[in-house]
Protein backbone atom coordinates (compact mmCIF):
# COMPACT_ATOMS: atom_id res chain seq x y z
CA UNK A 1 0.00 0.00 0.00
CA UNK A 2 1.41 3.62 -0.99
CA UNK A 3 -0.17 6.50 -0.85
CA UNK A 4 0.31 9.78 -3.43
CA UNK A 5 -0.81 13.04 -1.88
CA UNK A 6 -1.32 16.50 -4.12
CA UNK A 7 -2.49 19.89 -2.82
CA UNK A 8 -4.13 22.11 -4.72
CA UNK A 9 -6.25 25.67 -4.88
CA UNK A 10 -9.38 24.36 -6.48
CA UNK A 11 -11.95 21.42 -5.86
CA UNK A 12 -13.56 21.70 -9.03
CA UNK A 13 -10.95 19.64 -11.22
CA UNK A 14 -10.06 17.13 -9.04
CA UNK A 15 -13.71 16.10 -7.91
CA UNK A 16 -14.76 16.23 -11.47
CA UNK A 17 -11.93 13.36 -12.29
CA UNK A 18 -12.79 11.48 -9.15
CA UNK A 19 -16.29 10.91 -10.20
CA UNK A 20 -15.81 10.63 -13.58
CA UNK A 21 -17.88 7.86 -14.76
CA UNK A 22 -15.49 6.67 -17.37
CA UNK A 23 -12.96 5.65 -14.17
CA UNK A 24 -15.85 3.17 -13.13
CA UNK A 25 -15.76 5.50 -10.18
CA UNK A 26 -17.96 4.24 -6.94
CA UNK A 27 -18.43 6.50 -4.10
CA UNK A 28 -17.59 4.80 -1.00
CA UNK A 29 -18.27 7.34 1.66
CA UNK A 30 -18.10 10.83 2.37
CA UNK A 31 -19.21 14.00 5.42
CA UNK A 32 -19.84 17.31 5.73
CA UNK A 33 -21.05 17.62 1.75
CA UNK A 34 -24.19 17.66 -0.37
CA UNK A 35 -24.15 14.45 -2.54
CA UNK A 36 -27.09 15.57 -5.06
CA UNK A 37 -24.55 16.06 -7.90
CA UNK A 38 -20.98 16.84 -8.57
CA UNK A 39 -21.64 20.36 -8.78
CA UNK A 40 -23.38 20.27 -5.25
CA UNK A 41 -20.03 18.34 -3.96
CA UNK A 42 -17.88 21.46 -5.39
CA UNK A 43 -20.07 24.10 -3.64
CA UNK A 44 -20.14 22.08 -0.75
CA UNK A 45 -16.29 21.87 -0.30
CA UNK A 46 -15.96 25.79 -1.58
CA UNK A 47 -18.63 27.42 0.99
CA UNK A 48 -16.04 25.51 3.82
CA UNK A 49 -13.05 27.00 2.28
CA UNK A 50 -14.55 30.46 2.92
CA UNK A 51 -14.37 29.86 6.69
CA UNK A 52 -10.22 30.32 6.38
CA UNK A 53 -8.93 32.67 3.30
CA UNK A 54 -5.68 31.96 4.35
CA UNK A 55 -4.87 29.01 3.47
CA UNK A 56 -3.66 28.70 -0.51
CA UNK A 57 -4.33 25.02 -0.75
CA UNK A 58 -7.04 23.99 0.89
CA UNK A 59 -7.61 20.78 -1.14
CA UNK A 60 -5.53 17.82 -0.24
CA UNK A 61 -5.92 14.29 -2.80
CA UNK A 62 -4.69 11.35 -1.53
CA UNK A 63 -4.19 7.98 -3.61
CA UNK A 64 -4.24 4.90 -1.96
CA UNK A 65 -3.11 2.44 -4.02
CA UNK A 66 -2.90 -1.42 -3.14
CA UNK A 67 -1.06 -4.36 -5.01
CA UNK A 68 -2.85 -6.03 -7.31
CA UNK A 69 -1.89 -9.26 -5.30
CA UNK A 70 -4.00 -8.14 -2.86
CA UNK A 71 -7.36 -7.91 -5.01
CA UNK A 72 -9.55 -10.87 -4.07
CA UNK A 73 -9.20 -9.34 -0.54
CA UNK A 74 -9.84 -5.54 -0.93
CA UNK A 75 -13.29 -5.40 -0.55
CA UNK A 76 -15.18 -2.20 -0.68
CA UNK A 77 -15.30 -2.23 3.38
CA UNK A 78 -11.85 -3.23 4.16
CA UNK A 79 -10.76 -0.16 1.73
CA UNK A 80 -13.48 2.19 3.62
CA UNK A 81 -11.56 0.93 7.26
CA UNK A 82 -8.02 1.58 5.42
CA UNK A 83 -9.03 4.96 4.51
CA UNK A 84 -10.34 6.12 7.41
CA UNK A 85 -7.63 4.54 9.75
CA UNK A 86 -5.03 6.45 7.52
CA UNK A 87 -7.31 9.78 7.68
CA UNK A 88 -7.16 9.16 11.76
CA UNK A 89 -3.74 8.48 11.62
CA UNK A 90 -2.74 11.30 9.76
CA UNK A 91 -4.98 13.63 12.26
CA UNK A 92 -7.50 14.46 9.71
CA UNK A 93 -10.77 14.83 11.27
CA UNK A 94 -13.66 16.94 12.10
CA UNK A 95 -13.91 17.75 8.40
CA UNK A 96 -15.39 17.59 4.66
CA UNK A 97 -14.37 14.18 2.75
CA UNK A 98 -14.98 12.09 -0.20
CA UNK A 99 -13.75 8.41 -0.36
CA UNK A 100 -14.22 6.81 -3.85
CA UNK A 101 -13.03 3.77 -5.41
CA UNK A 102 -11.49 3.82 -9.14
CA UNK A 103 -11.61 0.27 -11.64
CA UNK A 104 -10.09 1.85 -14.43
CA UNK A 105 -6.59 0.24 -13.59
CA UNK A 106 -5.60 -3.08 -13.26
CA UNK A 107 -4.10 -2.49 -9.20
CA UNK A 108 -6.68 -1.61 -6.68
CA UNK A 109 -7.08 1.96 -5.56
CA UNK A 110 -8.96 4.85 -3.63
CA UNK A 111 -9.44 8.21 -3.89
CA UNK A 112 -9.07 10.60 -0.75
CA UNK A 113 -10.52 14.79 -1.91
CA UNK A 114 -10.29 16.23 1.90
CA UNK A 115 -10.69 19.33 2.93
CA UNK A 116 -8.02 21.30 4.70
CA UNK A 117 -10.13 23.86 6.37
CA UNK A 118 -12.43 21.88 9.30
CA UNK A 119 -15.55 22.63 10.29
CA UNK A 120 -14.50 25.12 12.89
CA UNK A 121 -12.40 26.52 10.24
CA UNK A 122 -8.88 25.69 11.30
CA UNK A 123 -6.34 24.59 8.71
CA UNK A 124 -5.20 20.75 8.97
CA UNK A 125 -1.63 20.83 9.02
CA UNK A 126 0.46 19.21 5.93
CA UNK A 127 3.76 19.72 8.14
CA UNK A 128 6.03 16.07 7.31
CA UNK A 129 2.45 14.52 5.49
CA UNK A 130 4.48 12.63 3.28
CA UNK A 131 7.17 11.07 6.21
CA UNK A 132 4.27 10.56 8.20
CA UNK A 133 1.85 9.34 5.20
CA UNK A 134 4.80 6.40 4.45
CA UNK A 135 5.26 5.18 8.03
CA UNK A 136 1.12 4.92 8.04
CA UNK A 137 1.13 3.02 5.52
CA UNK A 138 4.07 0.47 5.83
CA UNK A 139 2.30 0.11 9.35
CA UNK A 140 -1.23 -0.60 8.00
CA UNK A 141 0.29 -3.02 5.39
CA UNK A 142 1.44 -5.13 7.76
CA UNK A 143 -1.98 -4.93 9.98
CA UNK A 144 -4.20 -6.14 7.11
CA UNK A 145 -1.71 -8.31 5.88
CA UNK A 146 -1.34 -7.03 2.67
CA UNK A 147 1.72 -7.54 0.01
CA UNK A 148 4.65 -5.60 0.37
CA UNK A 149 6.62 -4.83 -3.24
CA UNK A 150 10.28 -5.54 -3.68
CA UNK A 151 11.91 -2.64 -4.11
CA UNK A 152 10.39 -0.74 -7.70
CA UNK A 153 8.78 -3.81 -8.82
CA UNK A 154 5.77 -3.68 -11.09
CA UNK A 155 6.69 -0.04 -12.45
CA UNK A 156 4.40 1.25 -15.25
CA UNK A 157 7.78 2.65 -17.11
CA UNK A 158 6.03 4.14 -20.31
CA UNK A 159 3.70 5.64 -17.86
CA UNK A 160 6.33 7.82 -16.38
CA UNK A 161 7.29 11.38 -17.09
CA UNK A 162 9.49 13.94 -16.11
CA UNK A 163 10.82 13.89 -12.72
CA UNK A 164 9.27 10.31 -12.34
CA UNK A 165 10.57 9.32 -15.79
CA UNK A 166 13.97 10.46 -15.01
CA UNK A 167 14.06 9.08 -11.24
CA UNK A 168 13.08 5.73 -12.72
CA UNK A 169 16.37 5.65 -15.44
CA UNK A 170 18.75 6.73 -12.41
CA UNK A 171 17.19 3.75 -10.36
CA UNK A 172 17.82 1.17 -13.14
CA UNK A 173 20.90 2.84 -14.32
CA UNK A 174 22.40 2.34 -10.45
CA UNK A 175 21.11 -1.20 -10.27
CA UNK A 176 23.57 -2.08 -13.42
CA UNK A 177 26.28 -0.28 -12.93
CA UNK A 178 27.09 -0.72 -9.15
CA UNK A 179 27.91 -4.19 -9.18
CA UNK A 180 30.52 -3.45 -12.27
CA UNK A 181 31.80 -0.47 -10.19
CA UNK A 182 34.98 -0.84 -7.70
CA UNK A 183 35.33 2.94 -7.17
CA UNK A 184 32.95 6.22 -7.08
CA UNK A 185 35.43 7.07 -10.16
CA UNK A 186 34.44 3.79 -11.82
CA UNK A 187 30.76 4.82 -11.35
CA UNK A 188 31.00 8.06 -12.72
CA UNK A 189 32.44 6.67 -16.17
CA UNK A 190 29.91 3.74 -16.18
CA UNK A 191 27.05 6.59 -15.49
CA UNK A 192 28.16 9.40 -18.05
CA UNK A 193 27.41 6.92 -20.84
CA UNK A 194 24.38 7.02 -20.03
CA UNK A 195 24.19 10.74 -19.24
CA UNK A 196 23.93 10.85 -15.53
CA UNK A 197 26.31 12.99 -13.84
CA UNK A 198 27.02 12.54 -10.17
CA UNK A 199 27.96 15.58 -7.32
CA UNK A 200 29.26 15.43 -3.62
CA UNK A 201 27.55 17.16 -0.76
CA UNK A 202 30.51 18.08 1.80
CA UNK A 203 30.32 18.80 5.73
CA UNK A 204 30.60 22.83 6.02
CA UNK A 205 33.59 24.21 4.46
CA UNK A 206 35.47 20.53 4.95
CA UNK A 207 36.13 17.47 2.60
CA UNK A 208 34.27 15.05 4.45
CA UNK A 209 31.68 13.59 1.85
CA UNK A 210 27.76 13.43 3.49
CA UNK A 211 25.80 12.86 0.42
CA UNK A 212 25.32 12.24 -3.13
CA UNK A 213 23.20 13.60 -5.66
CA UNK A 214 22.71 12.52 -9.48
CA UNK A 215 21.40 14.65 -11.93
CA UNK A 216 19.95 13.92 -15.66
CA UNK A 217 17.99 16.12 -17.98
CA UNK A 218 18.53 18.90 -15.54
CA UNK A 219 16.90 17.15 -12.90
CA UNK A 220 19.10 16.05 -9.54
CA UNK A 221 17.67 13.67 -6.99
CA UNK A 222 19.58 13.04 -3.43
CA UNK A 223 20.76 9.00 -3.73
CA UNK A 224 18.48 8.10 -0.69
CA UNK A 225 15.53 9.71 -2.91
CA UNK A 226 16.00 7.51 -5.89
CA UNK A 227 16.41 4.93 -3.26
CA UNK A 228 17.29 3.92 0.56
CA UNK A 229 20.10 1.90 -1.04
CA UNK A 230 21.44 4.30 -3.04
CA UNK A 231 22.70 6.77 -0.63
CA UNK A 232 26.21 7.34 -0.18
CA UNK A 233 27.09 5.62 3.15
CA UNK A 234 25.51 2.05 1.08
CA UNK A 235 27.10 2.64 -2.34
CA UNK A 236 30.21 3.27 -0.66
CA UNK A 237 30.16 0.01 1.23
CA UNK A 238 28.86 -1.96 -1.88
CA UNK A 239 32.14 -0.41 -3.92
CA UNK A 240 33.69 -1.33 -0.90
CA UNK A 241 33.01 -5.09 -1.04
CA UNK A 242 33.12 -5.21 -5.02
CA UNK A 243 36.92 -3.62 -4.77
CA UNK A 244 37.95 -6.86 -2.04
CA UNK A 245 36.18 -9.35 -3.63
CA UNK A 246 38.40 -7.99 -7.21
CA UNK A 247 41.52 -8.04 -5.33
CA UNK A 248 42.42 -8.15 -1.61
CA UNK A 249 45.52 -6.11 -2.59
CA UNK A 250 43.32 -3.24 -3.78
CA UNK A 251 42.81 -2.16 0.20
CA UNK A 252 46.92 -1.82 0.54
CA UNK A 253 47.46 0.61 -2.54
CA UNK A 254 44.28 2.60 -0.81
CA UNK A 255 46.07 6.10 0.16
CA UNK A 256 44.96 6.18 4.07
CA UNK A 257 41.83 8.84 3.40
CA UNK A 258 40.03 7.04 1.06
CA UNK A 259 40.61 3.75 3.04
CA UNK A 260 38.90 5.35 5.89
CA UNK A 261 36.34 6.73 4.41
CA UNK A 262 35.24 3.39 3.05
CA UNK A 263 35.55 2.18 5.76
CA UNK A 264 33.27 4.39 7.79
CA UNK A 265 30.78 3.73 5.42
CA UNK A 266 30.95 -0.17 5.69
CA UNK A 267 31.28 0.27 9.50
CA UNK A 268 28.03 2.35 9.60
CA UNK A 269 26.31 -1.14 7.79
CA UNK A 270 28.27 -4.48 8.41
CA UNK A 271 30.73 -3.63 10.99
CA UNK A 272 31.11 -7.61 11.91
CA UNK A 273 32.27 -7.81 8.24
CA UNK A 274 34.84 -4.77 8.16
CA UNK A 275 36.23 -6.01 11.98
CA UNK A 276 36.66 -9.78 10.42
CA UNK A 277 38.71 -8.03 7.43
CA UNK A 278 40.87 -5.65 10.21
CA UNK A 279 41.71 -9.54 11.40
CA UNK A 280 42.70 -11.30 8.48
CA UNK A 281 44.59 -8.00 7.86
CA UNK A 282 46.47 -7.99 11.54
CA UNK A 283 47.02 -11.99 10.66
CA UNK A 284 48.49 -11.11 7.31
CA UNK A 285 50.99 -9.05 8.64
CA UNK A 286 51.93 -10.86 11.63
CA UNK A 287 52.61 -13.53 9.28
CA UNK A 288 54.99 -11.26 6.59
CA UNK A 289 56.61 -10.31 9.45
CA UNK A 290 57.56 -13.90 10.87
CA UNK A 291 58.69 -14.70 7.08
CA UNK A 292 60.49 -11.86 7.30
CA UNK A 293 62.51 -12.45 10.47
CA UNK A 294 62.99 -16.71 9.49
CA UNK A 295 64.93 -15.21 6.25
CA UNK A 296 67.10 -12.65 8.52
CA UNK A 297 67.49 -14.46 11.80
CA UNK A 298 67.09 -18.07 10.77
CA UNK A 299 64.52 -20.39 12.65
CA UNK A 300 64.58 -20.75 16.36
CA UNK A 301 65.94 -23.88 18.39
Amino acid sequence: MIAKIVKGKFFRGIVSYVLDEKKGTELLCSDGLRLKDTESIIQSFQSQVELNKRITKPVYHISLDFSANDKAKLTNDLMIDIGRTYMEKMNIDETQYLMARHYDKEHPHIHLIINRVDFNGKTISDKNDRIRSERICKDLTRQHHLYFAKGKEHVKTHRLKGADKAKYEIYESLKQAIPQCKNWKDLENQLGQKEITITYKYKGQTDEIQGVIFRKDKLSFNGSKIDRQFSYSKISYQLYCNAHKASYSYYEKLDCKTFNALKIGAELLHPDYVHSLHEQQQKRKQQNISRYKKRRFGPKF
